[in-house]
């Protein structure tokens, strides 16, 4: 698929900053799982398949589109960080939040923001803290899902995914991740489409390294 398949059906906004001719494989079949008409998705994909750019045209349609806010959720700091830095420097005409800090605050001035980027934990006090601005989420994007099955992050990240599909029932809720042992099961919880690919842009070998070689398995 081309980026200009694209054209129309995405916001003139989005679509100027797009810097590619050619979709990638998952990003694709994301499309055509539903992406750009607000289904939810499981994508599941190697490192570097392009799963943050499928993030970015749910988000940036959702934003651009006026249909709401969007909210990126990462499982660490260092990671929301880098990837803050990431889309306040690829979208500079939208507002871009980073909310890490006080666990125990409503952060009433992300009102403002458009697209606010967090962890699991600092959403979970959002949300116990009745943030207003919460109700107007319209893109919601996990990244690195499969930590539900991380003892020590799962259970926040299993209850605030809970919690924001029960208030909000119009938005679109997208899980990233490429090592999900359980895709299918997780798909069917998410209530979303599930996308499945292996398409990487550097071929992945496997070898043994002994005595100063490596001998590839193939």
């Amino acid at each position: 698929m081309q980026l200009s398949d694209l054209y129309g059906k995405i916001p003139g906004q989005l679509y100027t900053k797009l810097n590619i001719q050619h979709l990638r494989p998952a990003q694709e079949k994301s499309i055509d799982a539903g992406l750009l008409e607000g289904k939810n998705l499981l994508v599941c994909t190697p490192t570097a398949s392009g799963k943050t750019l499928i993030a970015e045209l749910s988000m940036l349609s959702a934003i651009y589109g006026g249909r709401g806010k969007a909210i990126y959720v990462v499982p660490l700091k260092a990671l929301a960080s880098e990837k803050f830095s990431e889309f306040r420097k690829k979208y500079p005409d939208i507002k871009v939040a980073l909310s890490i800090g006080d666990s125990d605050s409503a952060d009433s001035y992300l009102e403002t923001f458009d697209l606010i980027v967090t962890v699991s934990e600092k959403l979970d006090s959002l949300i116990r803290h009745r943030s207003p601005w919460i109700r107007h989420i319209s893109s919601c994007i996990f990244d690195e899902i499969h930590l539900l099955n991380d003892p020590t992050r799962g259970p926040t990240l299993e209850v605030v995914i809970t919690l924001l599909r029960q208030v909000l029932k119009k938005t679109q809720f997208i899980g990233l991740s490429a090592t999900i042992g359980n895709p299918k099961e997780l798909a069917e919880w998410l209530d979303a489409a599930l996308v499945e690919d292996d398409w990487r842009p550097i071929e992945l070998k496997k070898g043994v390294y002994h005595d100063s070689k490596i001998e590839f398995i193939d």
